[in-house]
């Protein structure tokens, strides 16, 4: 494989090699991440990106785009299918390009909406002040108890107060189900918009282990690169009276041309997400998340929340006496990756902060179930308890790499 790269430029081969060893001799568990087939890693090394597309399939600004239009039609329908939207738009870039798309789509500048704290398991673009969310915006933003829940009553009385023209829901750092009727009726009662941000889970959505927001939501934003296990890029669904402000948005409100070759990729992963055994994988995402949250609390590991109903967890080191940057280091040196990230009601900053974030779906993409996930907890337990310690985590880091040995990624590629 990628013998023509070794060829022209041995210098990129050699980082892409030595990627491809730490992907394969650790312990992945950053809970955005995740692995894709050989089939959609297939799509994005693809022709397809040799084509400009400005325009939307049959409506283009160029030519010769027959076969364009055709893949990303593929993408639009299936997924449609996989999640029973009324009308979706594939050509966001990533993550935060689609949730600027949603604002510019039902918001003037200016305009108020309410979106979810980041320290309290928001994102950037939910109206975060050093984001354009919160600079282009009027935010009032709500955040959670310190039992780690949302309090949807509270929610309620915010929006009462502050009148928003939009609600944002769905969050990058909650480890609990969210409950959309409930913010369905918020914003009825308000007379706003429901935008739900799905893309942590929205491959636990198509498996039918998440509460699906499409019954409720006016627009909806996901990645395709997380639990969807999908090429990196992002999409917008929503119902079919916000389709045309959707895509006037997208193209020419903020972008131009679309990658062809990761919307032929997107067709592929909704493709693979459709068949059976999707819902196996994203109900198991879910008994992994479970059961590794269970023995990390048995072993005196604080989780916000006391526990996860999703892929994901978030730890508080704050009586560990170990801050999440440092964790986040000491599993490294272990061959265990997870992100360092703020608790609810952090004293400390956000690139130190006190927790540390972690989640199932690549160790789940790689076969691992239950009895895995008590050795994985054990490991990573160690890894913390012994983080000033060099010699440990050199033993730890053999136990890691013989576990994921036992659970190979990409065997053909070598």
């Amino acid at each position: 494989m990628l013998e023509n790269l070794k060829k022209s430029d041995p210098l990129i081969f050699q980082s892409i090699q030595k990627e491809l060893q730490r992907q394969k001799e650790g312990l992945e568990l950053i809970p955005s991440e995740n692995i894709v087939s050989l089939p959609v890693l297939e799509a994005m090394g693809s022709i397809m990106t040799n084509k400009y597309s400005e325009g939307y399939p049959k409506k283009r600004y160029y030519g010769g785009n027959e076969f364009i239009d055709e893949a990303e039609q593929l993408a639009i329908d299936r997924a449609k299918l996989l999640f029973g939207a009324e009308h979706v738009n594939v050509q966001p870039l990533s993550g935060a390009p689609a949730n600027q798309a949603v604002y510019h789509s039902l918001l003037d500048l200016h305009d108020k909406f309410m979106g979810m704290k980041l320290d309290h398991g928001g994102h950037l673009t939910h109206g975060h002040p050093v984001n354009f969310s919160g600079k282009y915006y009027n935010v009032a933003q709500y955040g959670i108890t310190k039992q780690g829940f949302l309090d949807y009553d509270e929610i309620r009385k915010l929006a009462k107060i502050e009148k928003p023209k939009l609600i944002q829901a769905g969050f990058t750092a909650y480890p609990r189900l969210i409950d959309f009727k409930i913010f369905r009726e918020i914003c009825d009662e308000v007379g706003a918009y429901l935008f739900v941000d799905m893309s942590h889970f929205a491959g636990l959505v198509a498996g039918d282990v998440h509460p699906s927001p499409i019954p409720y939501a006016d627009i909806i934003s996901t990645t395709t690169h997380k639990t969807l296990r999908g090429p990196r890029g992002a999409m917008i669904l929503c119902k079919e009276e916000y389709g045309e402000k959707v895509d006037k948005a997208v193209f020419p409100g903020l972008q131009g041309g679309p990658h062809n070759h990761i919307n032929a990729a997107k067709a592929v992963a909704f493709a693979e997400a459709l068949k059976p055994e999707f819902k196996e994988y994203a109900a198991q995402i879910v008994k992994n998340a479970k059961e590794l949250a269970r023995v990390l609390s048995d072993n005196s590991l604080t989780l916000v929340s006391g526990g996860t109903e999703t892929h994901l967890i978030l730890i508080d080191l704050t009586n560990k006496d170990i801050t999440g940057k440092v964790a986040e280091s000491a599993l490294d040196e272990a061959g265990i990756y997870v992100n360092k990230n703020t608790v609810p009601f952090d004293h400390r900053k956000p690139w130190d902060p006190s927790g540390i974030r972690l989640g199932t779906p690549v160790l789940t993409s790689r076969g691992m179930k239950e009895p895995e996930m008590v050795k994985v907890a054990e490991l990573i337990t160690r890894s913390i308890e012994n983080y000033n310690n060099p010699e440990k985590k050199k033993e730890i880091r053999k136990e890691v790499n013989a576990l994921c040995e036992q659970f190979p990624i990409y065997p053909e590629l070598k």
